[in-house]
């Protein structure tokens, strides 16, 4: 369910990608041969495209002159627009509302059922277990937490967290995270989630981490270490990170180290009122290393994208779109 509602998210995300690049240069056929095989491809990018034109059509939005040239195929027509007959803020926003509500409302909800304890946008909260552990939860971010005489485990749901694990021999803490599991006695570690892998780095103690389909092979680190758990394979990849960066978003900064432009902006989304998407694969698969800051997302945000000639468009109060053009 998760994996299905991730890829209809980056359909719509390549169809609006689609629509401002068409809404860009309206004549160019080789634009429109393009999304022509792009709807070709999948259901999936079909559906996406139909959620986004329709909200154009709502808008009043024009057929382009060329329309009526392409040839008919199996695939839902093509009514891209020339000029809008609105501001394209007004556009995009209503576009964005309408392709995204279901498909983005549905998963937070059943995250928010489940969670024990969570946090909103922008918001941090410490909370402290039964057992004397502490949680430090990062903005939009949430935990379940079931604590037993035989055990106590923890399933971060959504965001970052830092704990601060009260030692307990006879009782092992349990942090699960995606497909990465991590289990200690007493401890301080700081645990990222996002859609494509789990961050694990570790300030205090030691710990056994393993990814999903491999629970027999568990990796020890040490203080320092940070390991990323795949999210499709449960491979991990292990590195080094300074300790005082560890748990730094507690202080208002982000460090991340190796990891891709779409994982950076998963985090400052947590961080940003507006809806942020980027469209550009090329761009959001780019690595990074660096240290941003959370208390200006929008600063952040062109930081981190602008060495590979990324710009960052607020289309709105409420929507940043992201891309090379």
């Amino acid at each position: 369910m998760i994996q299905d509602d991730s890829e209809k998210r980056r359909a719509i995300e390549e169809a609006m990608d689609w629509l401002l690049r068409l809404k860009a240069d309206p004549d160019c056929p080789q634009a429109a041969r393009d999304v022509e095989d792009w709807l070709a491809r999948a259901e999936t990018n079909r559906s996406a495209w139909r959620d986004a034109l329709k909200a154009w059509d709502a808008l009043g939005e024009i057929r382009p002159r060329h329309a009526d040239l392409w040839p008919a195929r199996p695939v839902v027509p093509l009514p891209l627009p020339r000029r809008s007959r609105r501001p394209l803020a007004t556009g995009i926003a209503l576009a964005l509302a309408a392709a995204l509500l279901v498909v983005l409302a549905a998963p937070a909800l059943m995250i928010w059922l489940k969670a024990d304890f969570r946090t909103s946008t922008g918001e941090s909260r410490m909370v402290t277990l039964a057992d004397g552990s502490a949680v430090n939860l990062s903005a939009d971010s949430a935990i379940d937490v079931e604590l037993t005489p035989e055990g106590r485990h923890v399933r971060l749901l959504a965001g970052q967290a830092f704990f601060d694990v009260t030692h307990d021999g006879k009782r092992p803490f349990t942090v699960e995270a995606g497909n990465a599991r991590v289990v200690v006695l007493g401890t301080a570690f700081d645990v990222a989630l996002d859609d494509t892998a789990t961050t694990v780095q570790l300030a205090r103690g030691v710990v056994g981490i393993s990814g999903e389909g491999d629970r027999q092979a568990v990796a020890e680190m040490a203080p320092g270490d940070m390991a990323t758990v795949d999210s499709a394979t449960g491979a991990i990849r292990h590195a080094v990170v300074p300790l005082e960066e560890i748990g730094a978003w507690r202080s208002g900064l982000l460090f991340v180290n190796d990891v891709t432009v779409d994982s950076v902006v998963a985090r400052l989304q947590r961080y940003h009122p507006a809806w942020i998407s980027v469209p550009d694969r090329t761009l959001g698969r780019q690595r990074v290393t660096g240290l941003y800051d959370l208390r200006d997302p929008d600063r952040a945000l062109t930081a981190l994208v602008k060495p590979y000639g990324g710009k960052v468009r607020a289309i709105s109060s409420y929507t940043r779109i992201v891309s090379r053009y």
